[in-house]
């Protein structure tokens, strides 16, 4: 029934709604809610509309629906609350009340006054209204221009260029009834401002809360002040319950605390802060230290009334440190994302690591550092602690010195991360900062930020973030000292852009890359591996690479003399692509070469010049052979991504192509757990299964399946993937022989960004289901056209065969003249297809009553698997 429109529901409602999933009676439901039988009744009346329900039947569905999105919503990842929540039940309620009526509510007010507090506490009790979810996204480590980046991380949206993020992430909560927290946002107002329009501009279910300093100032905006906490109850309650965290006995004159809430104006950081400082030294102790800073702050400001804020408490709590701890505090405001111990120790290269972690635990017990974990201790700085920090921080005399310690410091790390790739036990904890120190660096060459940039693109590249991949590629060719270096690092910016078949792209990067080589050598495989890709994969292509053009390049690279053995291979690979040379010479290069990458782009071309030739056997062996050599490729190297991706697409192809179906079906499996591209892309693994599947007659698993990846293809934005339409039209023929009437030539069309059925790579299936499905139904009208067009020069070969035998069989029903003609034709064919073979020796028995025809096609059909067209077989005579 589609997503319920929770967000127009109220509470009451809701609470309507589940008594009527129990099935209980109006009267029943008003005795449970102490409300009247009429008012029950005309509740219903409105769930019945709100709801498009036509009964109260109807209506029990979706209250059991509700429930169900209900417990899913209950489990929204937000912040763990740590310590209880007190107070703000007034301030809970008017939250909780503004979204019942606002689509925008901004929590607004001083760092530390209980924003994020709040908000998480009322996303947590609103959650059931949701049945799409809360979503909390934390915009501390977002510095601007990536807000739109992690809103695009926390809803689960990948990039797909050329399709713009911001759309993919709009076209996420379009329809759905979710709310969406974005937390601390005064450092990125006008990109959270932009980014809110957009998303309420086509999410009418959306409810959006933010937490900021001030308004987001988008249009429709309910702001809420929060203020601090109040007196003589909720702010006391506070300050006890943190004192008694530190030290369980403590206790003080009801008196005292409220003096000390006073003078700290309720706000609840600076509550927290004094309290535990309070722990140690007692209220009175507090409060003779509070007197000498407000003095200070009221002398500063020439008498005028006292004013405390939170700049004033951290201000005191800075004062009361130590000049080393000053020191450490002021150094760990670089951290973006927590640190540990060795972090610490790496931008203090002035003091011992023994000396850090003795200051570092005096920080902690002052509140102004917060510990977590217990296998694995990591700390941080709150995030307005840290603003604190870093004010101080920007006239530290060791300010360049720190951030280039942690400039190295985040460099080393990134290169052990990149040697343990298959761990990534800390990535998620320390990428934020090694982004951030490499933002940091200018675009000028420094080997330590090359270093970085690099090994920052190979570790994201690795957890499948291709697009952020690319940018770090590309930014570190900018920060290298060498042109080779600068060249390599083009190359894996290119290898990233072709996981995204973004061939546009990857091949301006290559030429990129050879106009910046500093020598010849490096020119050459850079203009031979834009070849390549242009030719190799040209359905990656918006706009194809001219074959003249290609030439060009290829004569420049030819006019440089070979230098090397991975010269040589890839100069020969590019020569098989574009000028037909012999695959054999490739392939012997890259074994020269021990180069495991460029052996798999060699028997590719191997594999195509086959296929083209129609030995479509030899080329299914081929692509066999290489994913044979699989265990030679490491699944996080960009260039063997891209040939792990490109070798199953050949073996499943090839196996279809011959008929292979258990082959077929044995290598969607198996793709589904290798294939890299499939955290990015997981349709492209679920299309694998829909031709063997349909060809198997096992109708109901494909259209299944083949309704989930049209779907998971276009939440990921509709990419390119022209070459993978057979597939999808192969649904065509499961519906027509199942007995249904779908839309898969509609959707056919579409995910091959096609207009006509019958030309280029989705002639040959065409022909082939217009012809199956007209021997099936028996509509022979139209027989001879059809027949002429399974016969025709098909430029993609892989369905030829299928073609070929289905218009056989179609010539010998409707009894045309060429019929003996066409079956000479298709067995010639069958010859390399064991699904064509059974067709068309289902054709001859059909022709000439010949029974051994008829046995050799119902041997064949059992041996592959093809129950449906057994069936058929069995009924022909």
């Amino acid at each position: 029934m589609g997503a319920l429109p929770w967000g127009d529901i109220s509470a009451r409602e809701a609470e309507v709604l589940a008594a009527v999933g129990e099935h209980l009676t109006n009267a029943q439901i008003a005795g449970r809610l102490y409300i009247s039988a009429r008012t029950v009744e005309s509740h219903v009346s409105a769930l019945l509309r709100k709801c498009g329900a036509s009964d109260r039947r109807q209506l029990a569905v979706l209250a059991a629906e509700a429930a169900e999105v209900g417990a899913r919503a209950e489990d929204a990842v937000l912040p763990e609350a740590r310590t209880s929540f007190v107070g703000r039940d007034e301030d809970l309620d008017a939250v909780r009340a503004a979204l019942d009526t606002s689509r925008l509510v901004t929590l607004t007010g001083p760092g530390g006054v209980g924003k994020t507090r709040l908000a998480v506490t009322a996303a947590a009790t609103v959650a059931p209204r949701f049945p799409a979810g809360v979503v909390y996204l934390d915009l501390v480590p977002v510095p601007p221009g990536q807000v739109v980046t992690a809103a695009a991380t926390a809803l689960g949206v990948t990039e797909r260029p050329p399709r713009p993020l911001l759309d993919s992430v709009a076209d996420r909560v379009r329809g759905r009834a979710m709310l969406l927290v974005l937390d601390n946002c005064e450092h990125v107002l006008d990109d959270v401002g932009a980014l809110v329009e957009a998303l309420l501009r086509v999410g009418g279910q959306l409810r959006v809360m933010a937490t900021s300093r001030e308004r987001l100032g988008v249009m429709g905006e309910e702001a809420h002040a929060v203020p601090p906490l109040p007196l003589g109850s909720a702010a006391e309650t506070l300050f006890l319950d943190r004192a008694r965290g530190v030290d369980r006995t403590f206790a003080a004159a009801s008196a005292l605390v409220t003096e000390a809430c006073a003078r700290l104006d309720g706000l609840p950081l600076a509550i927290e802060l004094a309290a535990a400082r309070a722990a140690a030294i007692g209220v009175d102790g507090l409060l003779t230290a509070l007197g000498d800073r407000l003095r200070a702050v009221v002398g500063a400001r020439g008498g005028e009334a006292r004013h405390h804020s939170l700049s004033d408490v951290l201000g005191w709590s800075y004062d009361l440190l130590e000049p080393a701890e000053r020191a450490l505090f002021r150094r760990l405001s670089v951290f973006a994302a927590g640190f540990d111990l060795d972090a610490a120790a790496a931008v203090s290269p002035r003091e011992q690591p023994s000396t850090v972690a003795h200051l570092l635990g005096r920080l902690v017990e002052k509140s102004l550092v917060v510990r977590r974990g217990t296998d694995r201790t990591r700390y941080r700085l709150l995030e307005t602690v840290r603003a604190f920090a870093l004010e101080h921080f920007a006239g530290d005399e060791e300010r360049d010195e720190v951030l280039h310690a942690h400039l190295e410091w985040a460099s080393r790390v990134a290169v052990e991360l990149e040697a343990r790739l298959d761990e990534g036990d800390r990535y998620d904890d320390v990428v934020d900062d090694l982004r951030a120190a490499f933002a940091r660096t200018d675009e000028q060459p420094d080997p330590v930020a090359h270093r970085l940039g690099r090994a920052l693109a190979h570790l994201t590249f690795a957890r499948g973030s291709f697009v952020e991949s690319r940018a770090h590629y590309r930014a570190a060719a900018e920060r290298a000292t060498a042109p080779a270096d600068a060249v390599r690092d083009l190359r894996s910016a290119s290898e990233a852009a072709q996981s995204l078949a973004d061939g546009d792209d990857a091949f301006d990067l290559l030429l990129t890359g050879a106009d910046r080589a500093g020598d010849e050598r490096d020119r050459a495989v850079m203009l031979s591996l834009a070849v390549t890709l242009a030719t190799r994969f040209v359905g990656d292509f918006r706009h194809k690479v001219p074959p003249a053009r290609r030439a060009g390049l290829l004569a420049r690279a030819e006019r440089i003399p070979v230098e090397d053995r991975e010269h040589a291979a890839v100069l020969a690979t590019a020569r098989a692509w574009q000028a037909g040379a012999d695959p054999a010479a490739a392939i012997e290069a890259a074994h020269d070469a021990d180069d495991p990458t460029l052996l798999q782009g060699a028997l590719d071309s191997a594999n195509s010049a086959a296929a083209r030739q129609g030995r479509l056997r030899e080329a299914y062996r081929i692509a066999r052979e290489r994913l044979d050599l699989l265990p030679m490729l490491t699944r996080h190297r960009p260039a063997d991504g891209i040939e792990m991706f490109d070798l199953f697409h050949s073996v499943s192809s090839g196996a279809v192509a011959v008929g292979d179906l258990p082959g077929a079906l044995a290598i969607a499996a198996r793709a589904t757990e290798q294939d890299p591209v499939n955290g990015d892309y997981p349709f492209v693994s679920l299309l694998k299964y829909l031709a063997p599947l349909t060809l198997s007659g096992r109708f109901d698993e494909a259209i299944e399946l083949g309704e989930r990846a049209f779907a998971e293809w276009r939440a990921a934005g509709a990419p390119l993937l022209a070459w993978l339409a057979p597939s999808v039209q192969l649904l065509e023929l499961a519906t027509g022989l199942r007995g249904d009437h779908g839309l898969w030539r509609a959707r056919t069309l579409e995910f091959a960004g096609h207009t006509d059925p019958r030309s280029g790579s989705l002639a040959a299936t065409t022909a082939f289901v217009e012809a199956r499905l007209s021997v099936h139904n028996g509509h022979l009208i139209d027989a001879e056209r059809l027949v002429r067009n399974a016969f025709q020069d098909f430029t993609q070969p892989w369905y030829r065969a299928y073609a070929n035998a289905a218009g056989a069989e179609l010539a010998v029903l409707a009894q045309l003249p060429d019929a003996e003609k066409r079956l000479e034709q298709a067995e010639r064919a069958a010859e390399e297809n064991d699904w064509a073979a059974a067709c068309v020796a289902r054709a001859r028995g059909r022709f000439g009553g010949d029974a051994a025809a008829f046995r050799r096609s119902r041997e064949i059909w059992a041996r592959i698997g093809a129950r449906f067209e057994l069936r058929v077989t069995e009924g022909c005579q």
